[in-house]
């Protein structure tokens, strides 16, 4: 009986830490974003989030700033751009490997 509840613990626990983690390894192109301004998820200032499958996520491994100016006229404040990642989602935020931005075609 030990050994039963034991294994379906250990099952349970290994299912939950799966879900909270998904890997982009290859080269990925995703909307991505002011946070705040264009997405309307909550913080205190604007900060870089992208979309993936609808769903957004803020940004680690870089910042807004390093992309150009997030409040020009193509910034992120002021537009939804889209990028190519590297990373994964670990407990609701994306964890950047790579983050290039993806050059609008004028």
């Amino acid at each position: 009986m030990k050994n039963i509840l034991l294994a379906t613990f250990l099952f349970i626990g290994i299912a939950v830490q799966a879900q909270d983690k998904k890997k982009f390894d290859k080269p990925t192109v995703v909307e991505a974003s002011c946070g705040e301004c264009q997405f309307g998820m909550k913080g205190k200032s604007c900060d870089l989030a992208v979309r993936i499958d609808g769903k957004s996520y803020f940004v680690d491994g870089t910042k807004i700033d390093q992309h150009g100016d997030a409040h020009a006229k193509d910034g992120f404040c002021n537009a939804i751009r889209k990028a190519s990642v590297t990373g994964s989602i670990v407990k609701d935020r994306f964890v950047a490997t790579s983050f290039t931005l993806i050059e609008e075609k004028k």
